[in-house]
């Protein structure tokens, strides 16, 4: 199969597996525990069937939204991926590169490969940067400082990372970063010599937002110590206040999944919430993102902007979570494996399906615009 080939996300992903080791294939796809929350992610909003109208006049459509006062073509963003920069040589750069392409904001990750710097200097329009609360706050400072100074048009501040959810997939193959020399490791790198070949010609091998910044993490493994000291579990929304403080733009709270926290969100000031459940990577036993996705909509109204992450692998999954309520959807996983398949070619052709598929639905559901799309488009 070829990227010309592809038909679907699930090519996508099949050519991802392809090419990149099984253990950091394992690690972009785990999720905690029995990821009883992950696959929910998936077949909740599968379940959700979309009405079929016929006859309404739906030609001349358009995708146009807008998000955080910006009209843009498409009601979708790219969500934050540690260690994109593993799927594909300057993978964050990469993914950047293919969504100002398409008009939309990608989002890097604290946990990059490629630094805020790299990635400012490597595009021509303003990206968001995804921020982890540490208990460092000079890093944080300096972090937020930085992203200031790049021109980040929004911070996106996640905030279920206070204790990490275990990876029994990590765990079974032993995954570190980087990682551990073994004869099973060697094996299954070496079974990939093309991925070899093109990450060693990536910018960095480090993460580029620590790198030389923070005494004693000068690799990989280094800094996975270092990060894992800094969950706080004390965090509280007074800590949200302190971020506020240190930024002065556009904030996006990600990872909320209760309507009491998304009125906490409001409060705080706030621009904009995802409702998330961390790919499923955090709490298992978690509701699915979109069973909450209407009762967070409900709870807030007009008052803040809400937008959606968590299993969407098509147009259609697009279409169910802008119908339940969403202003625009996040797209982790699925630009992911166009990542990992074929670099920044392989991140618009993961835009191109969804796309695609979502005009398609939209038309045969009888919608000529998003704002459209609404509760009566959709049975649950």
């Amino acid at each position: 199969m070829t990227l010309k080939s592809v038909a679907c996300i699930d090519d996508l992903r099949r050519l991802a597996h392809r090419r990149v080791p099984s253990d950091f294939m394992g690690y972009y796809e785990s999720g905690s525990y029995s990821e009883s929350t992950l696959a929910a992610n998936i077949r909740d909003l599968q379940n959700i069937n979309i009405r079929q109208r016929v006859l309404a006049g739906a030609a001349n459509r358009n995708h146009i939204q807008t998000v955080l006062g910006e009209r843009q073509p498409l009601p979708l963003a790219l969500a934050p991926i540690g260690l994109s920069g593993m799927a594909w040589r300057d993978g964050e750069i990469a993914a950047a590169r293919a969504a100002e392409k398409a008009g939309i904001p990608y989002t890097l990750s604290t946990l990059s490969i490629c630094s805020i710097e790299d990635v400012a200097s490597a595009v021509s329009k303003p990206f968001w940067f995804q921020l982890y609360f540490m208990k460092d706050r000079g890093f944080v400072a300096d972090l937020i400082a930085r992203a200031r100074r790049a021109n980040c048009s929004a911070l996106v501040l996640t905030v279920d990372l206070q204790v990490l959810g275990q990876r029994h997939r990590d765990v079974r193959s032993g995954l570190s970063v980087p990682p551990r020399i073994t004869l099973g490791t060697i094996g299954r790198i070496a079974s990939k010599p093309a991925w070899i070949a093109n990450v060693l010609m990536g910018k960095r091998k480090t993460f580029g937002n620590v790198a030389g910044r923070i005494p004693g993490t000068e690799n990989l493994l280094s800094y996975m110590d270092w990060i894992k000291s800094q969950f706080d579990q004390a965090l509280s929304w007074d800590d949200v206040a302190w971020i506020r403080e240190q930024w002065p733009g556009k904030l996006i709270i990600k990872s909320i999944m209760d309507a009491d926290d998304a009125r906490m969100a409001v409060k705080s000031g706030a621009s904009a919430i995802v409702v998330s459940n961390h790919g499923g990577r955090q709490l298992d036993g978690a509701a699915s993102s979109i069973s909450m996705l209407p009762r967070i909509v409900d709870a807030v109204g007009s008052d803040i902007e809400v937008y959606f992450d968590g299993g969407i692998r098509s147009g259609q999954d697009v279409f169910r979570a802008l119908a339940m309520g969403a202003r625009a959807c996040l797209l982790g996983r699925s630009y992911l494996y166009g990542l990992c398949s074929a670099g920044e070619a392989g991140v618009s052709k993961a835009i191109d399906l969804i796309v695609s598929e979502l005009d398609v639905t939209m038309a045969l559901a009888g919608v000529r615009s998003i704002d459209q799309i609404t509760r009566d488009c959709v049975q649950s």
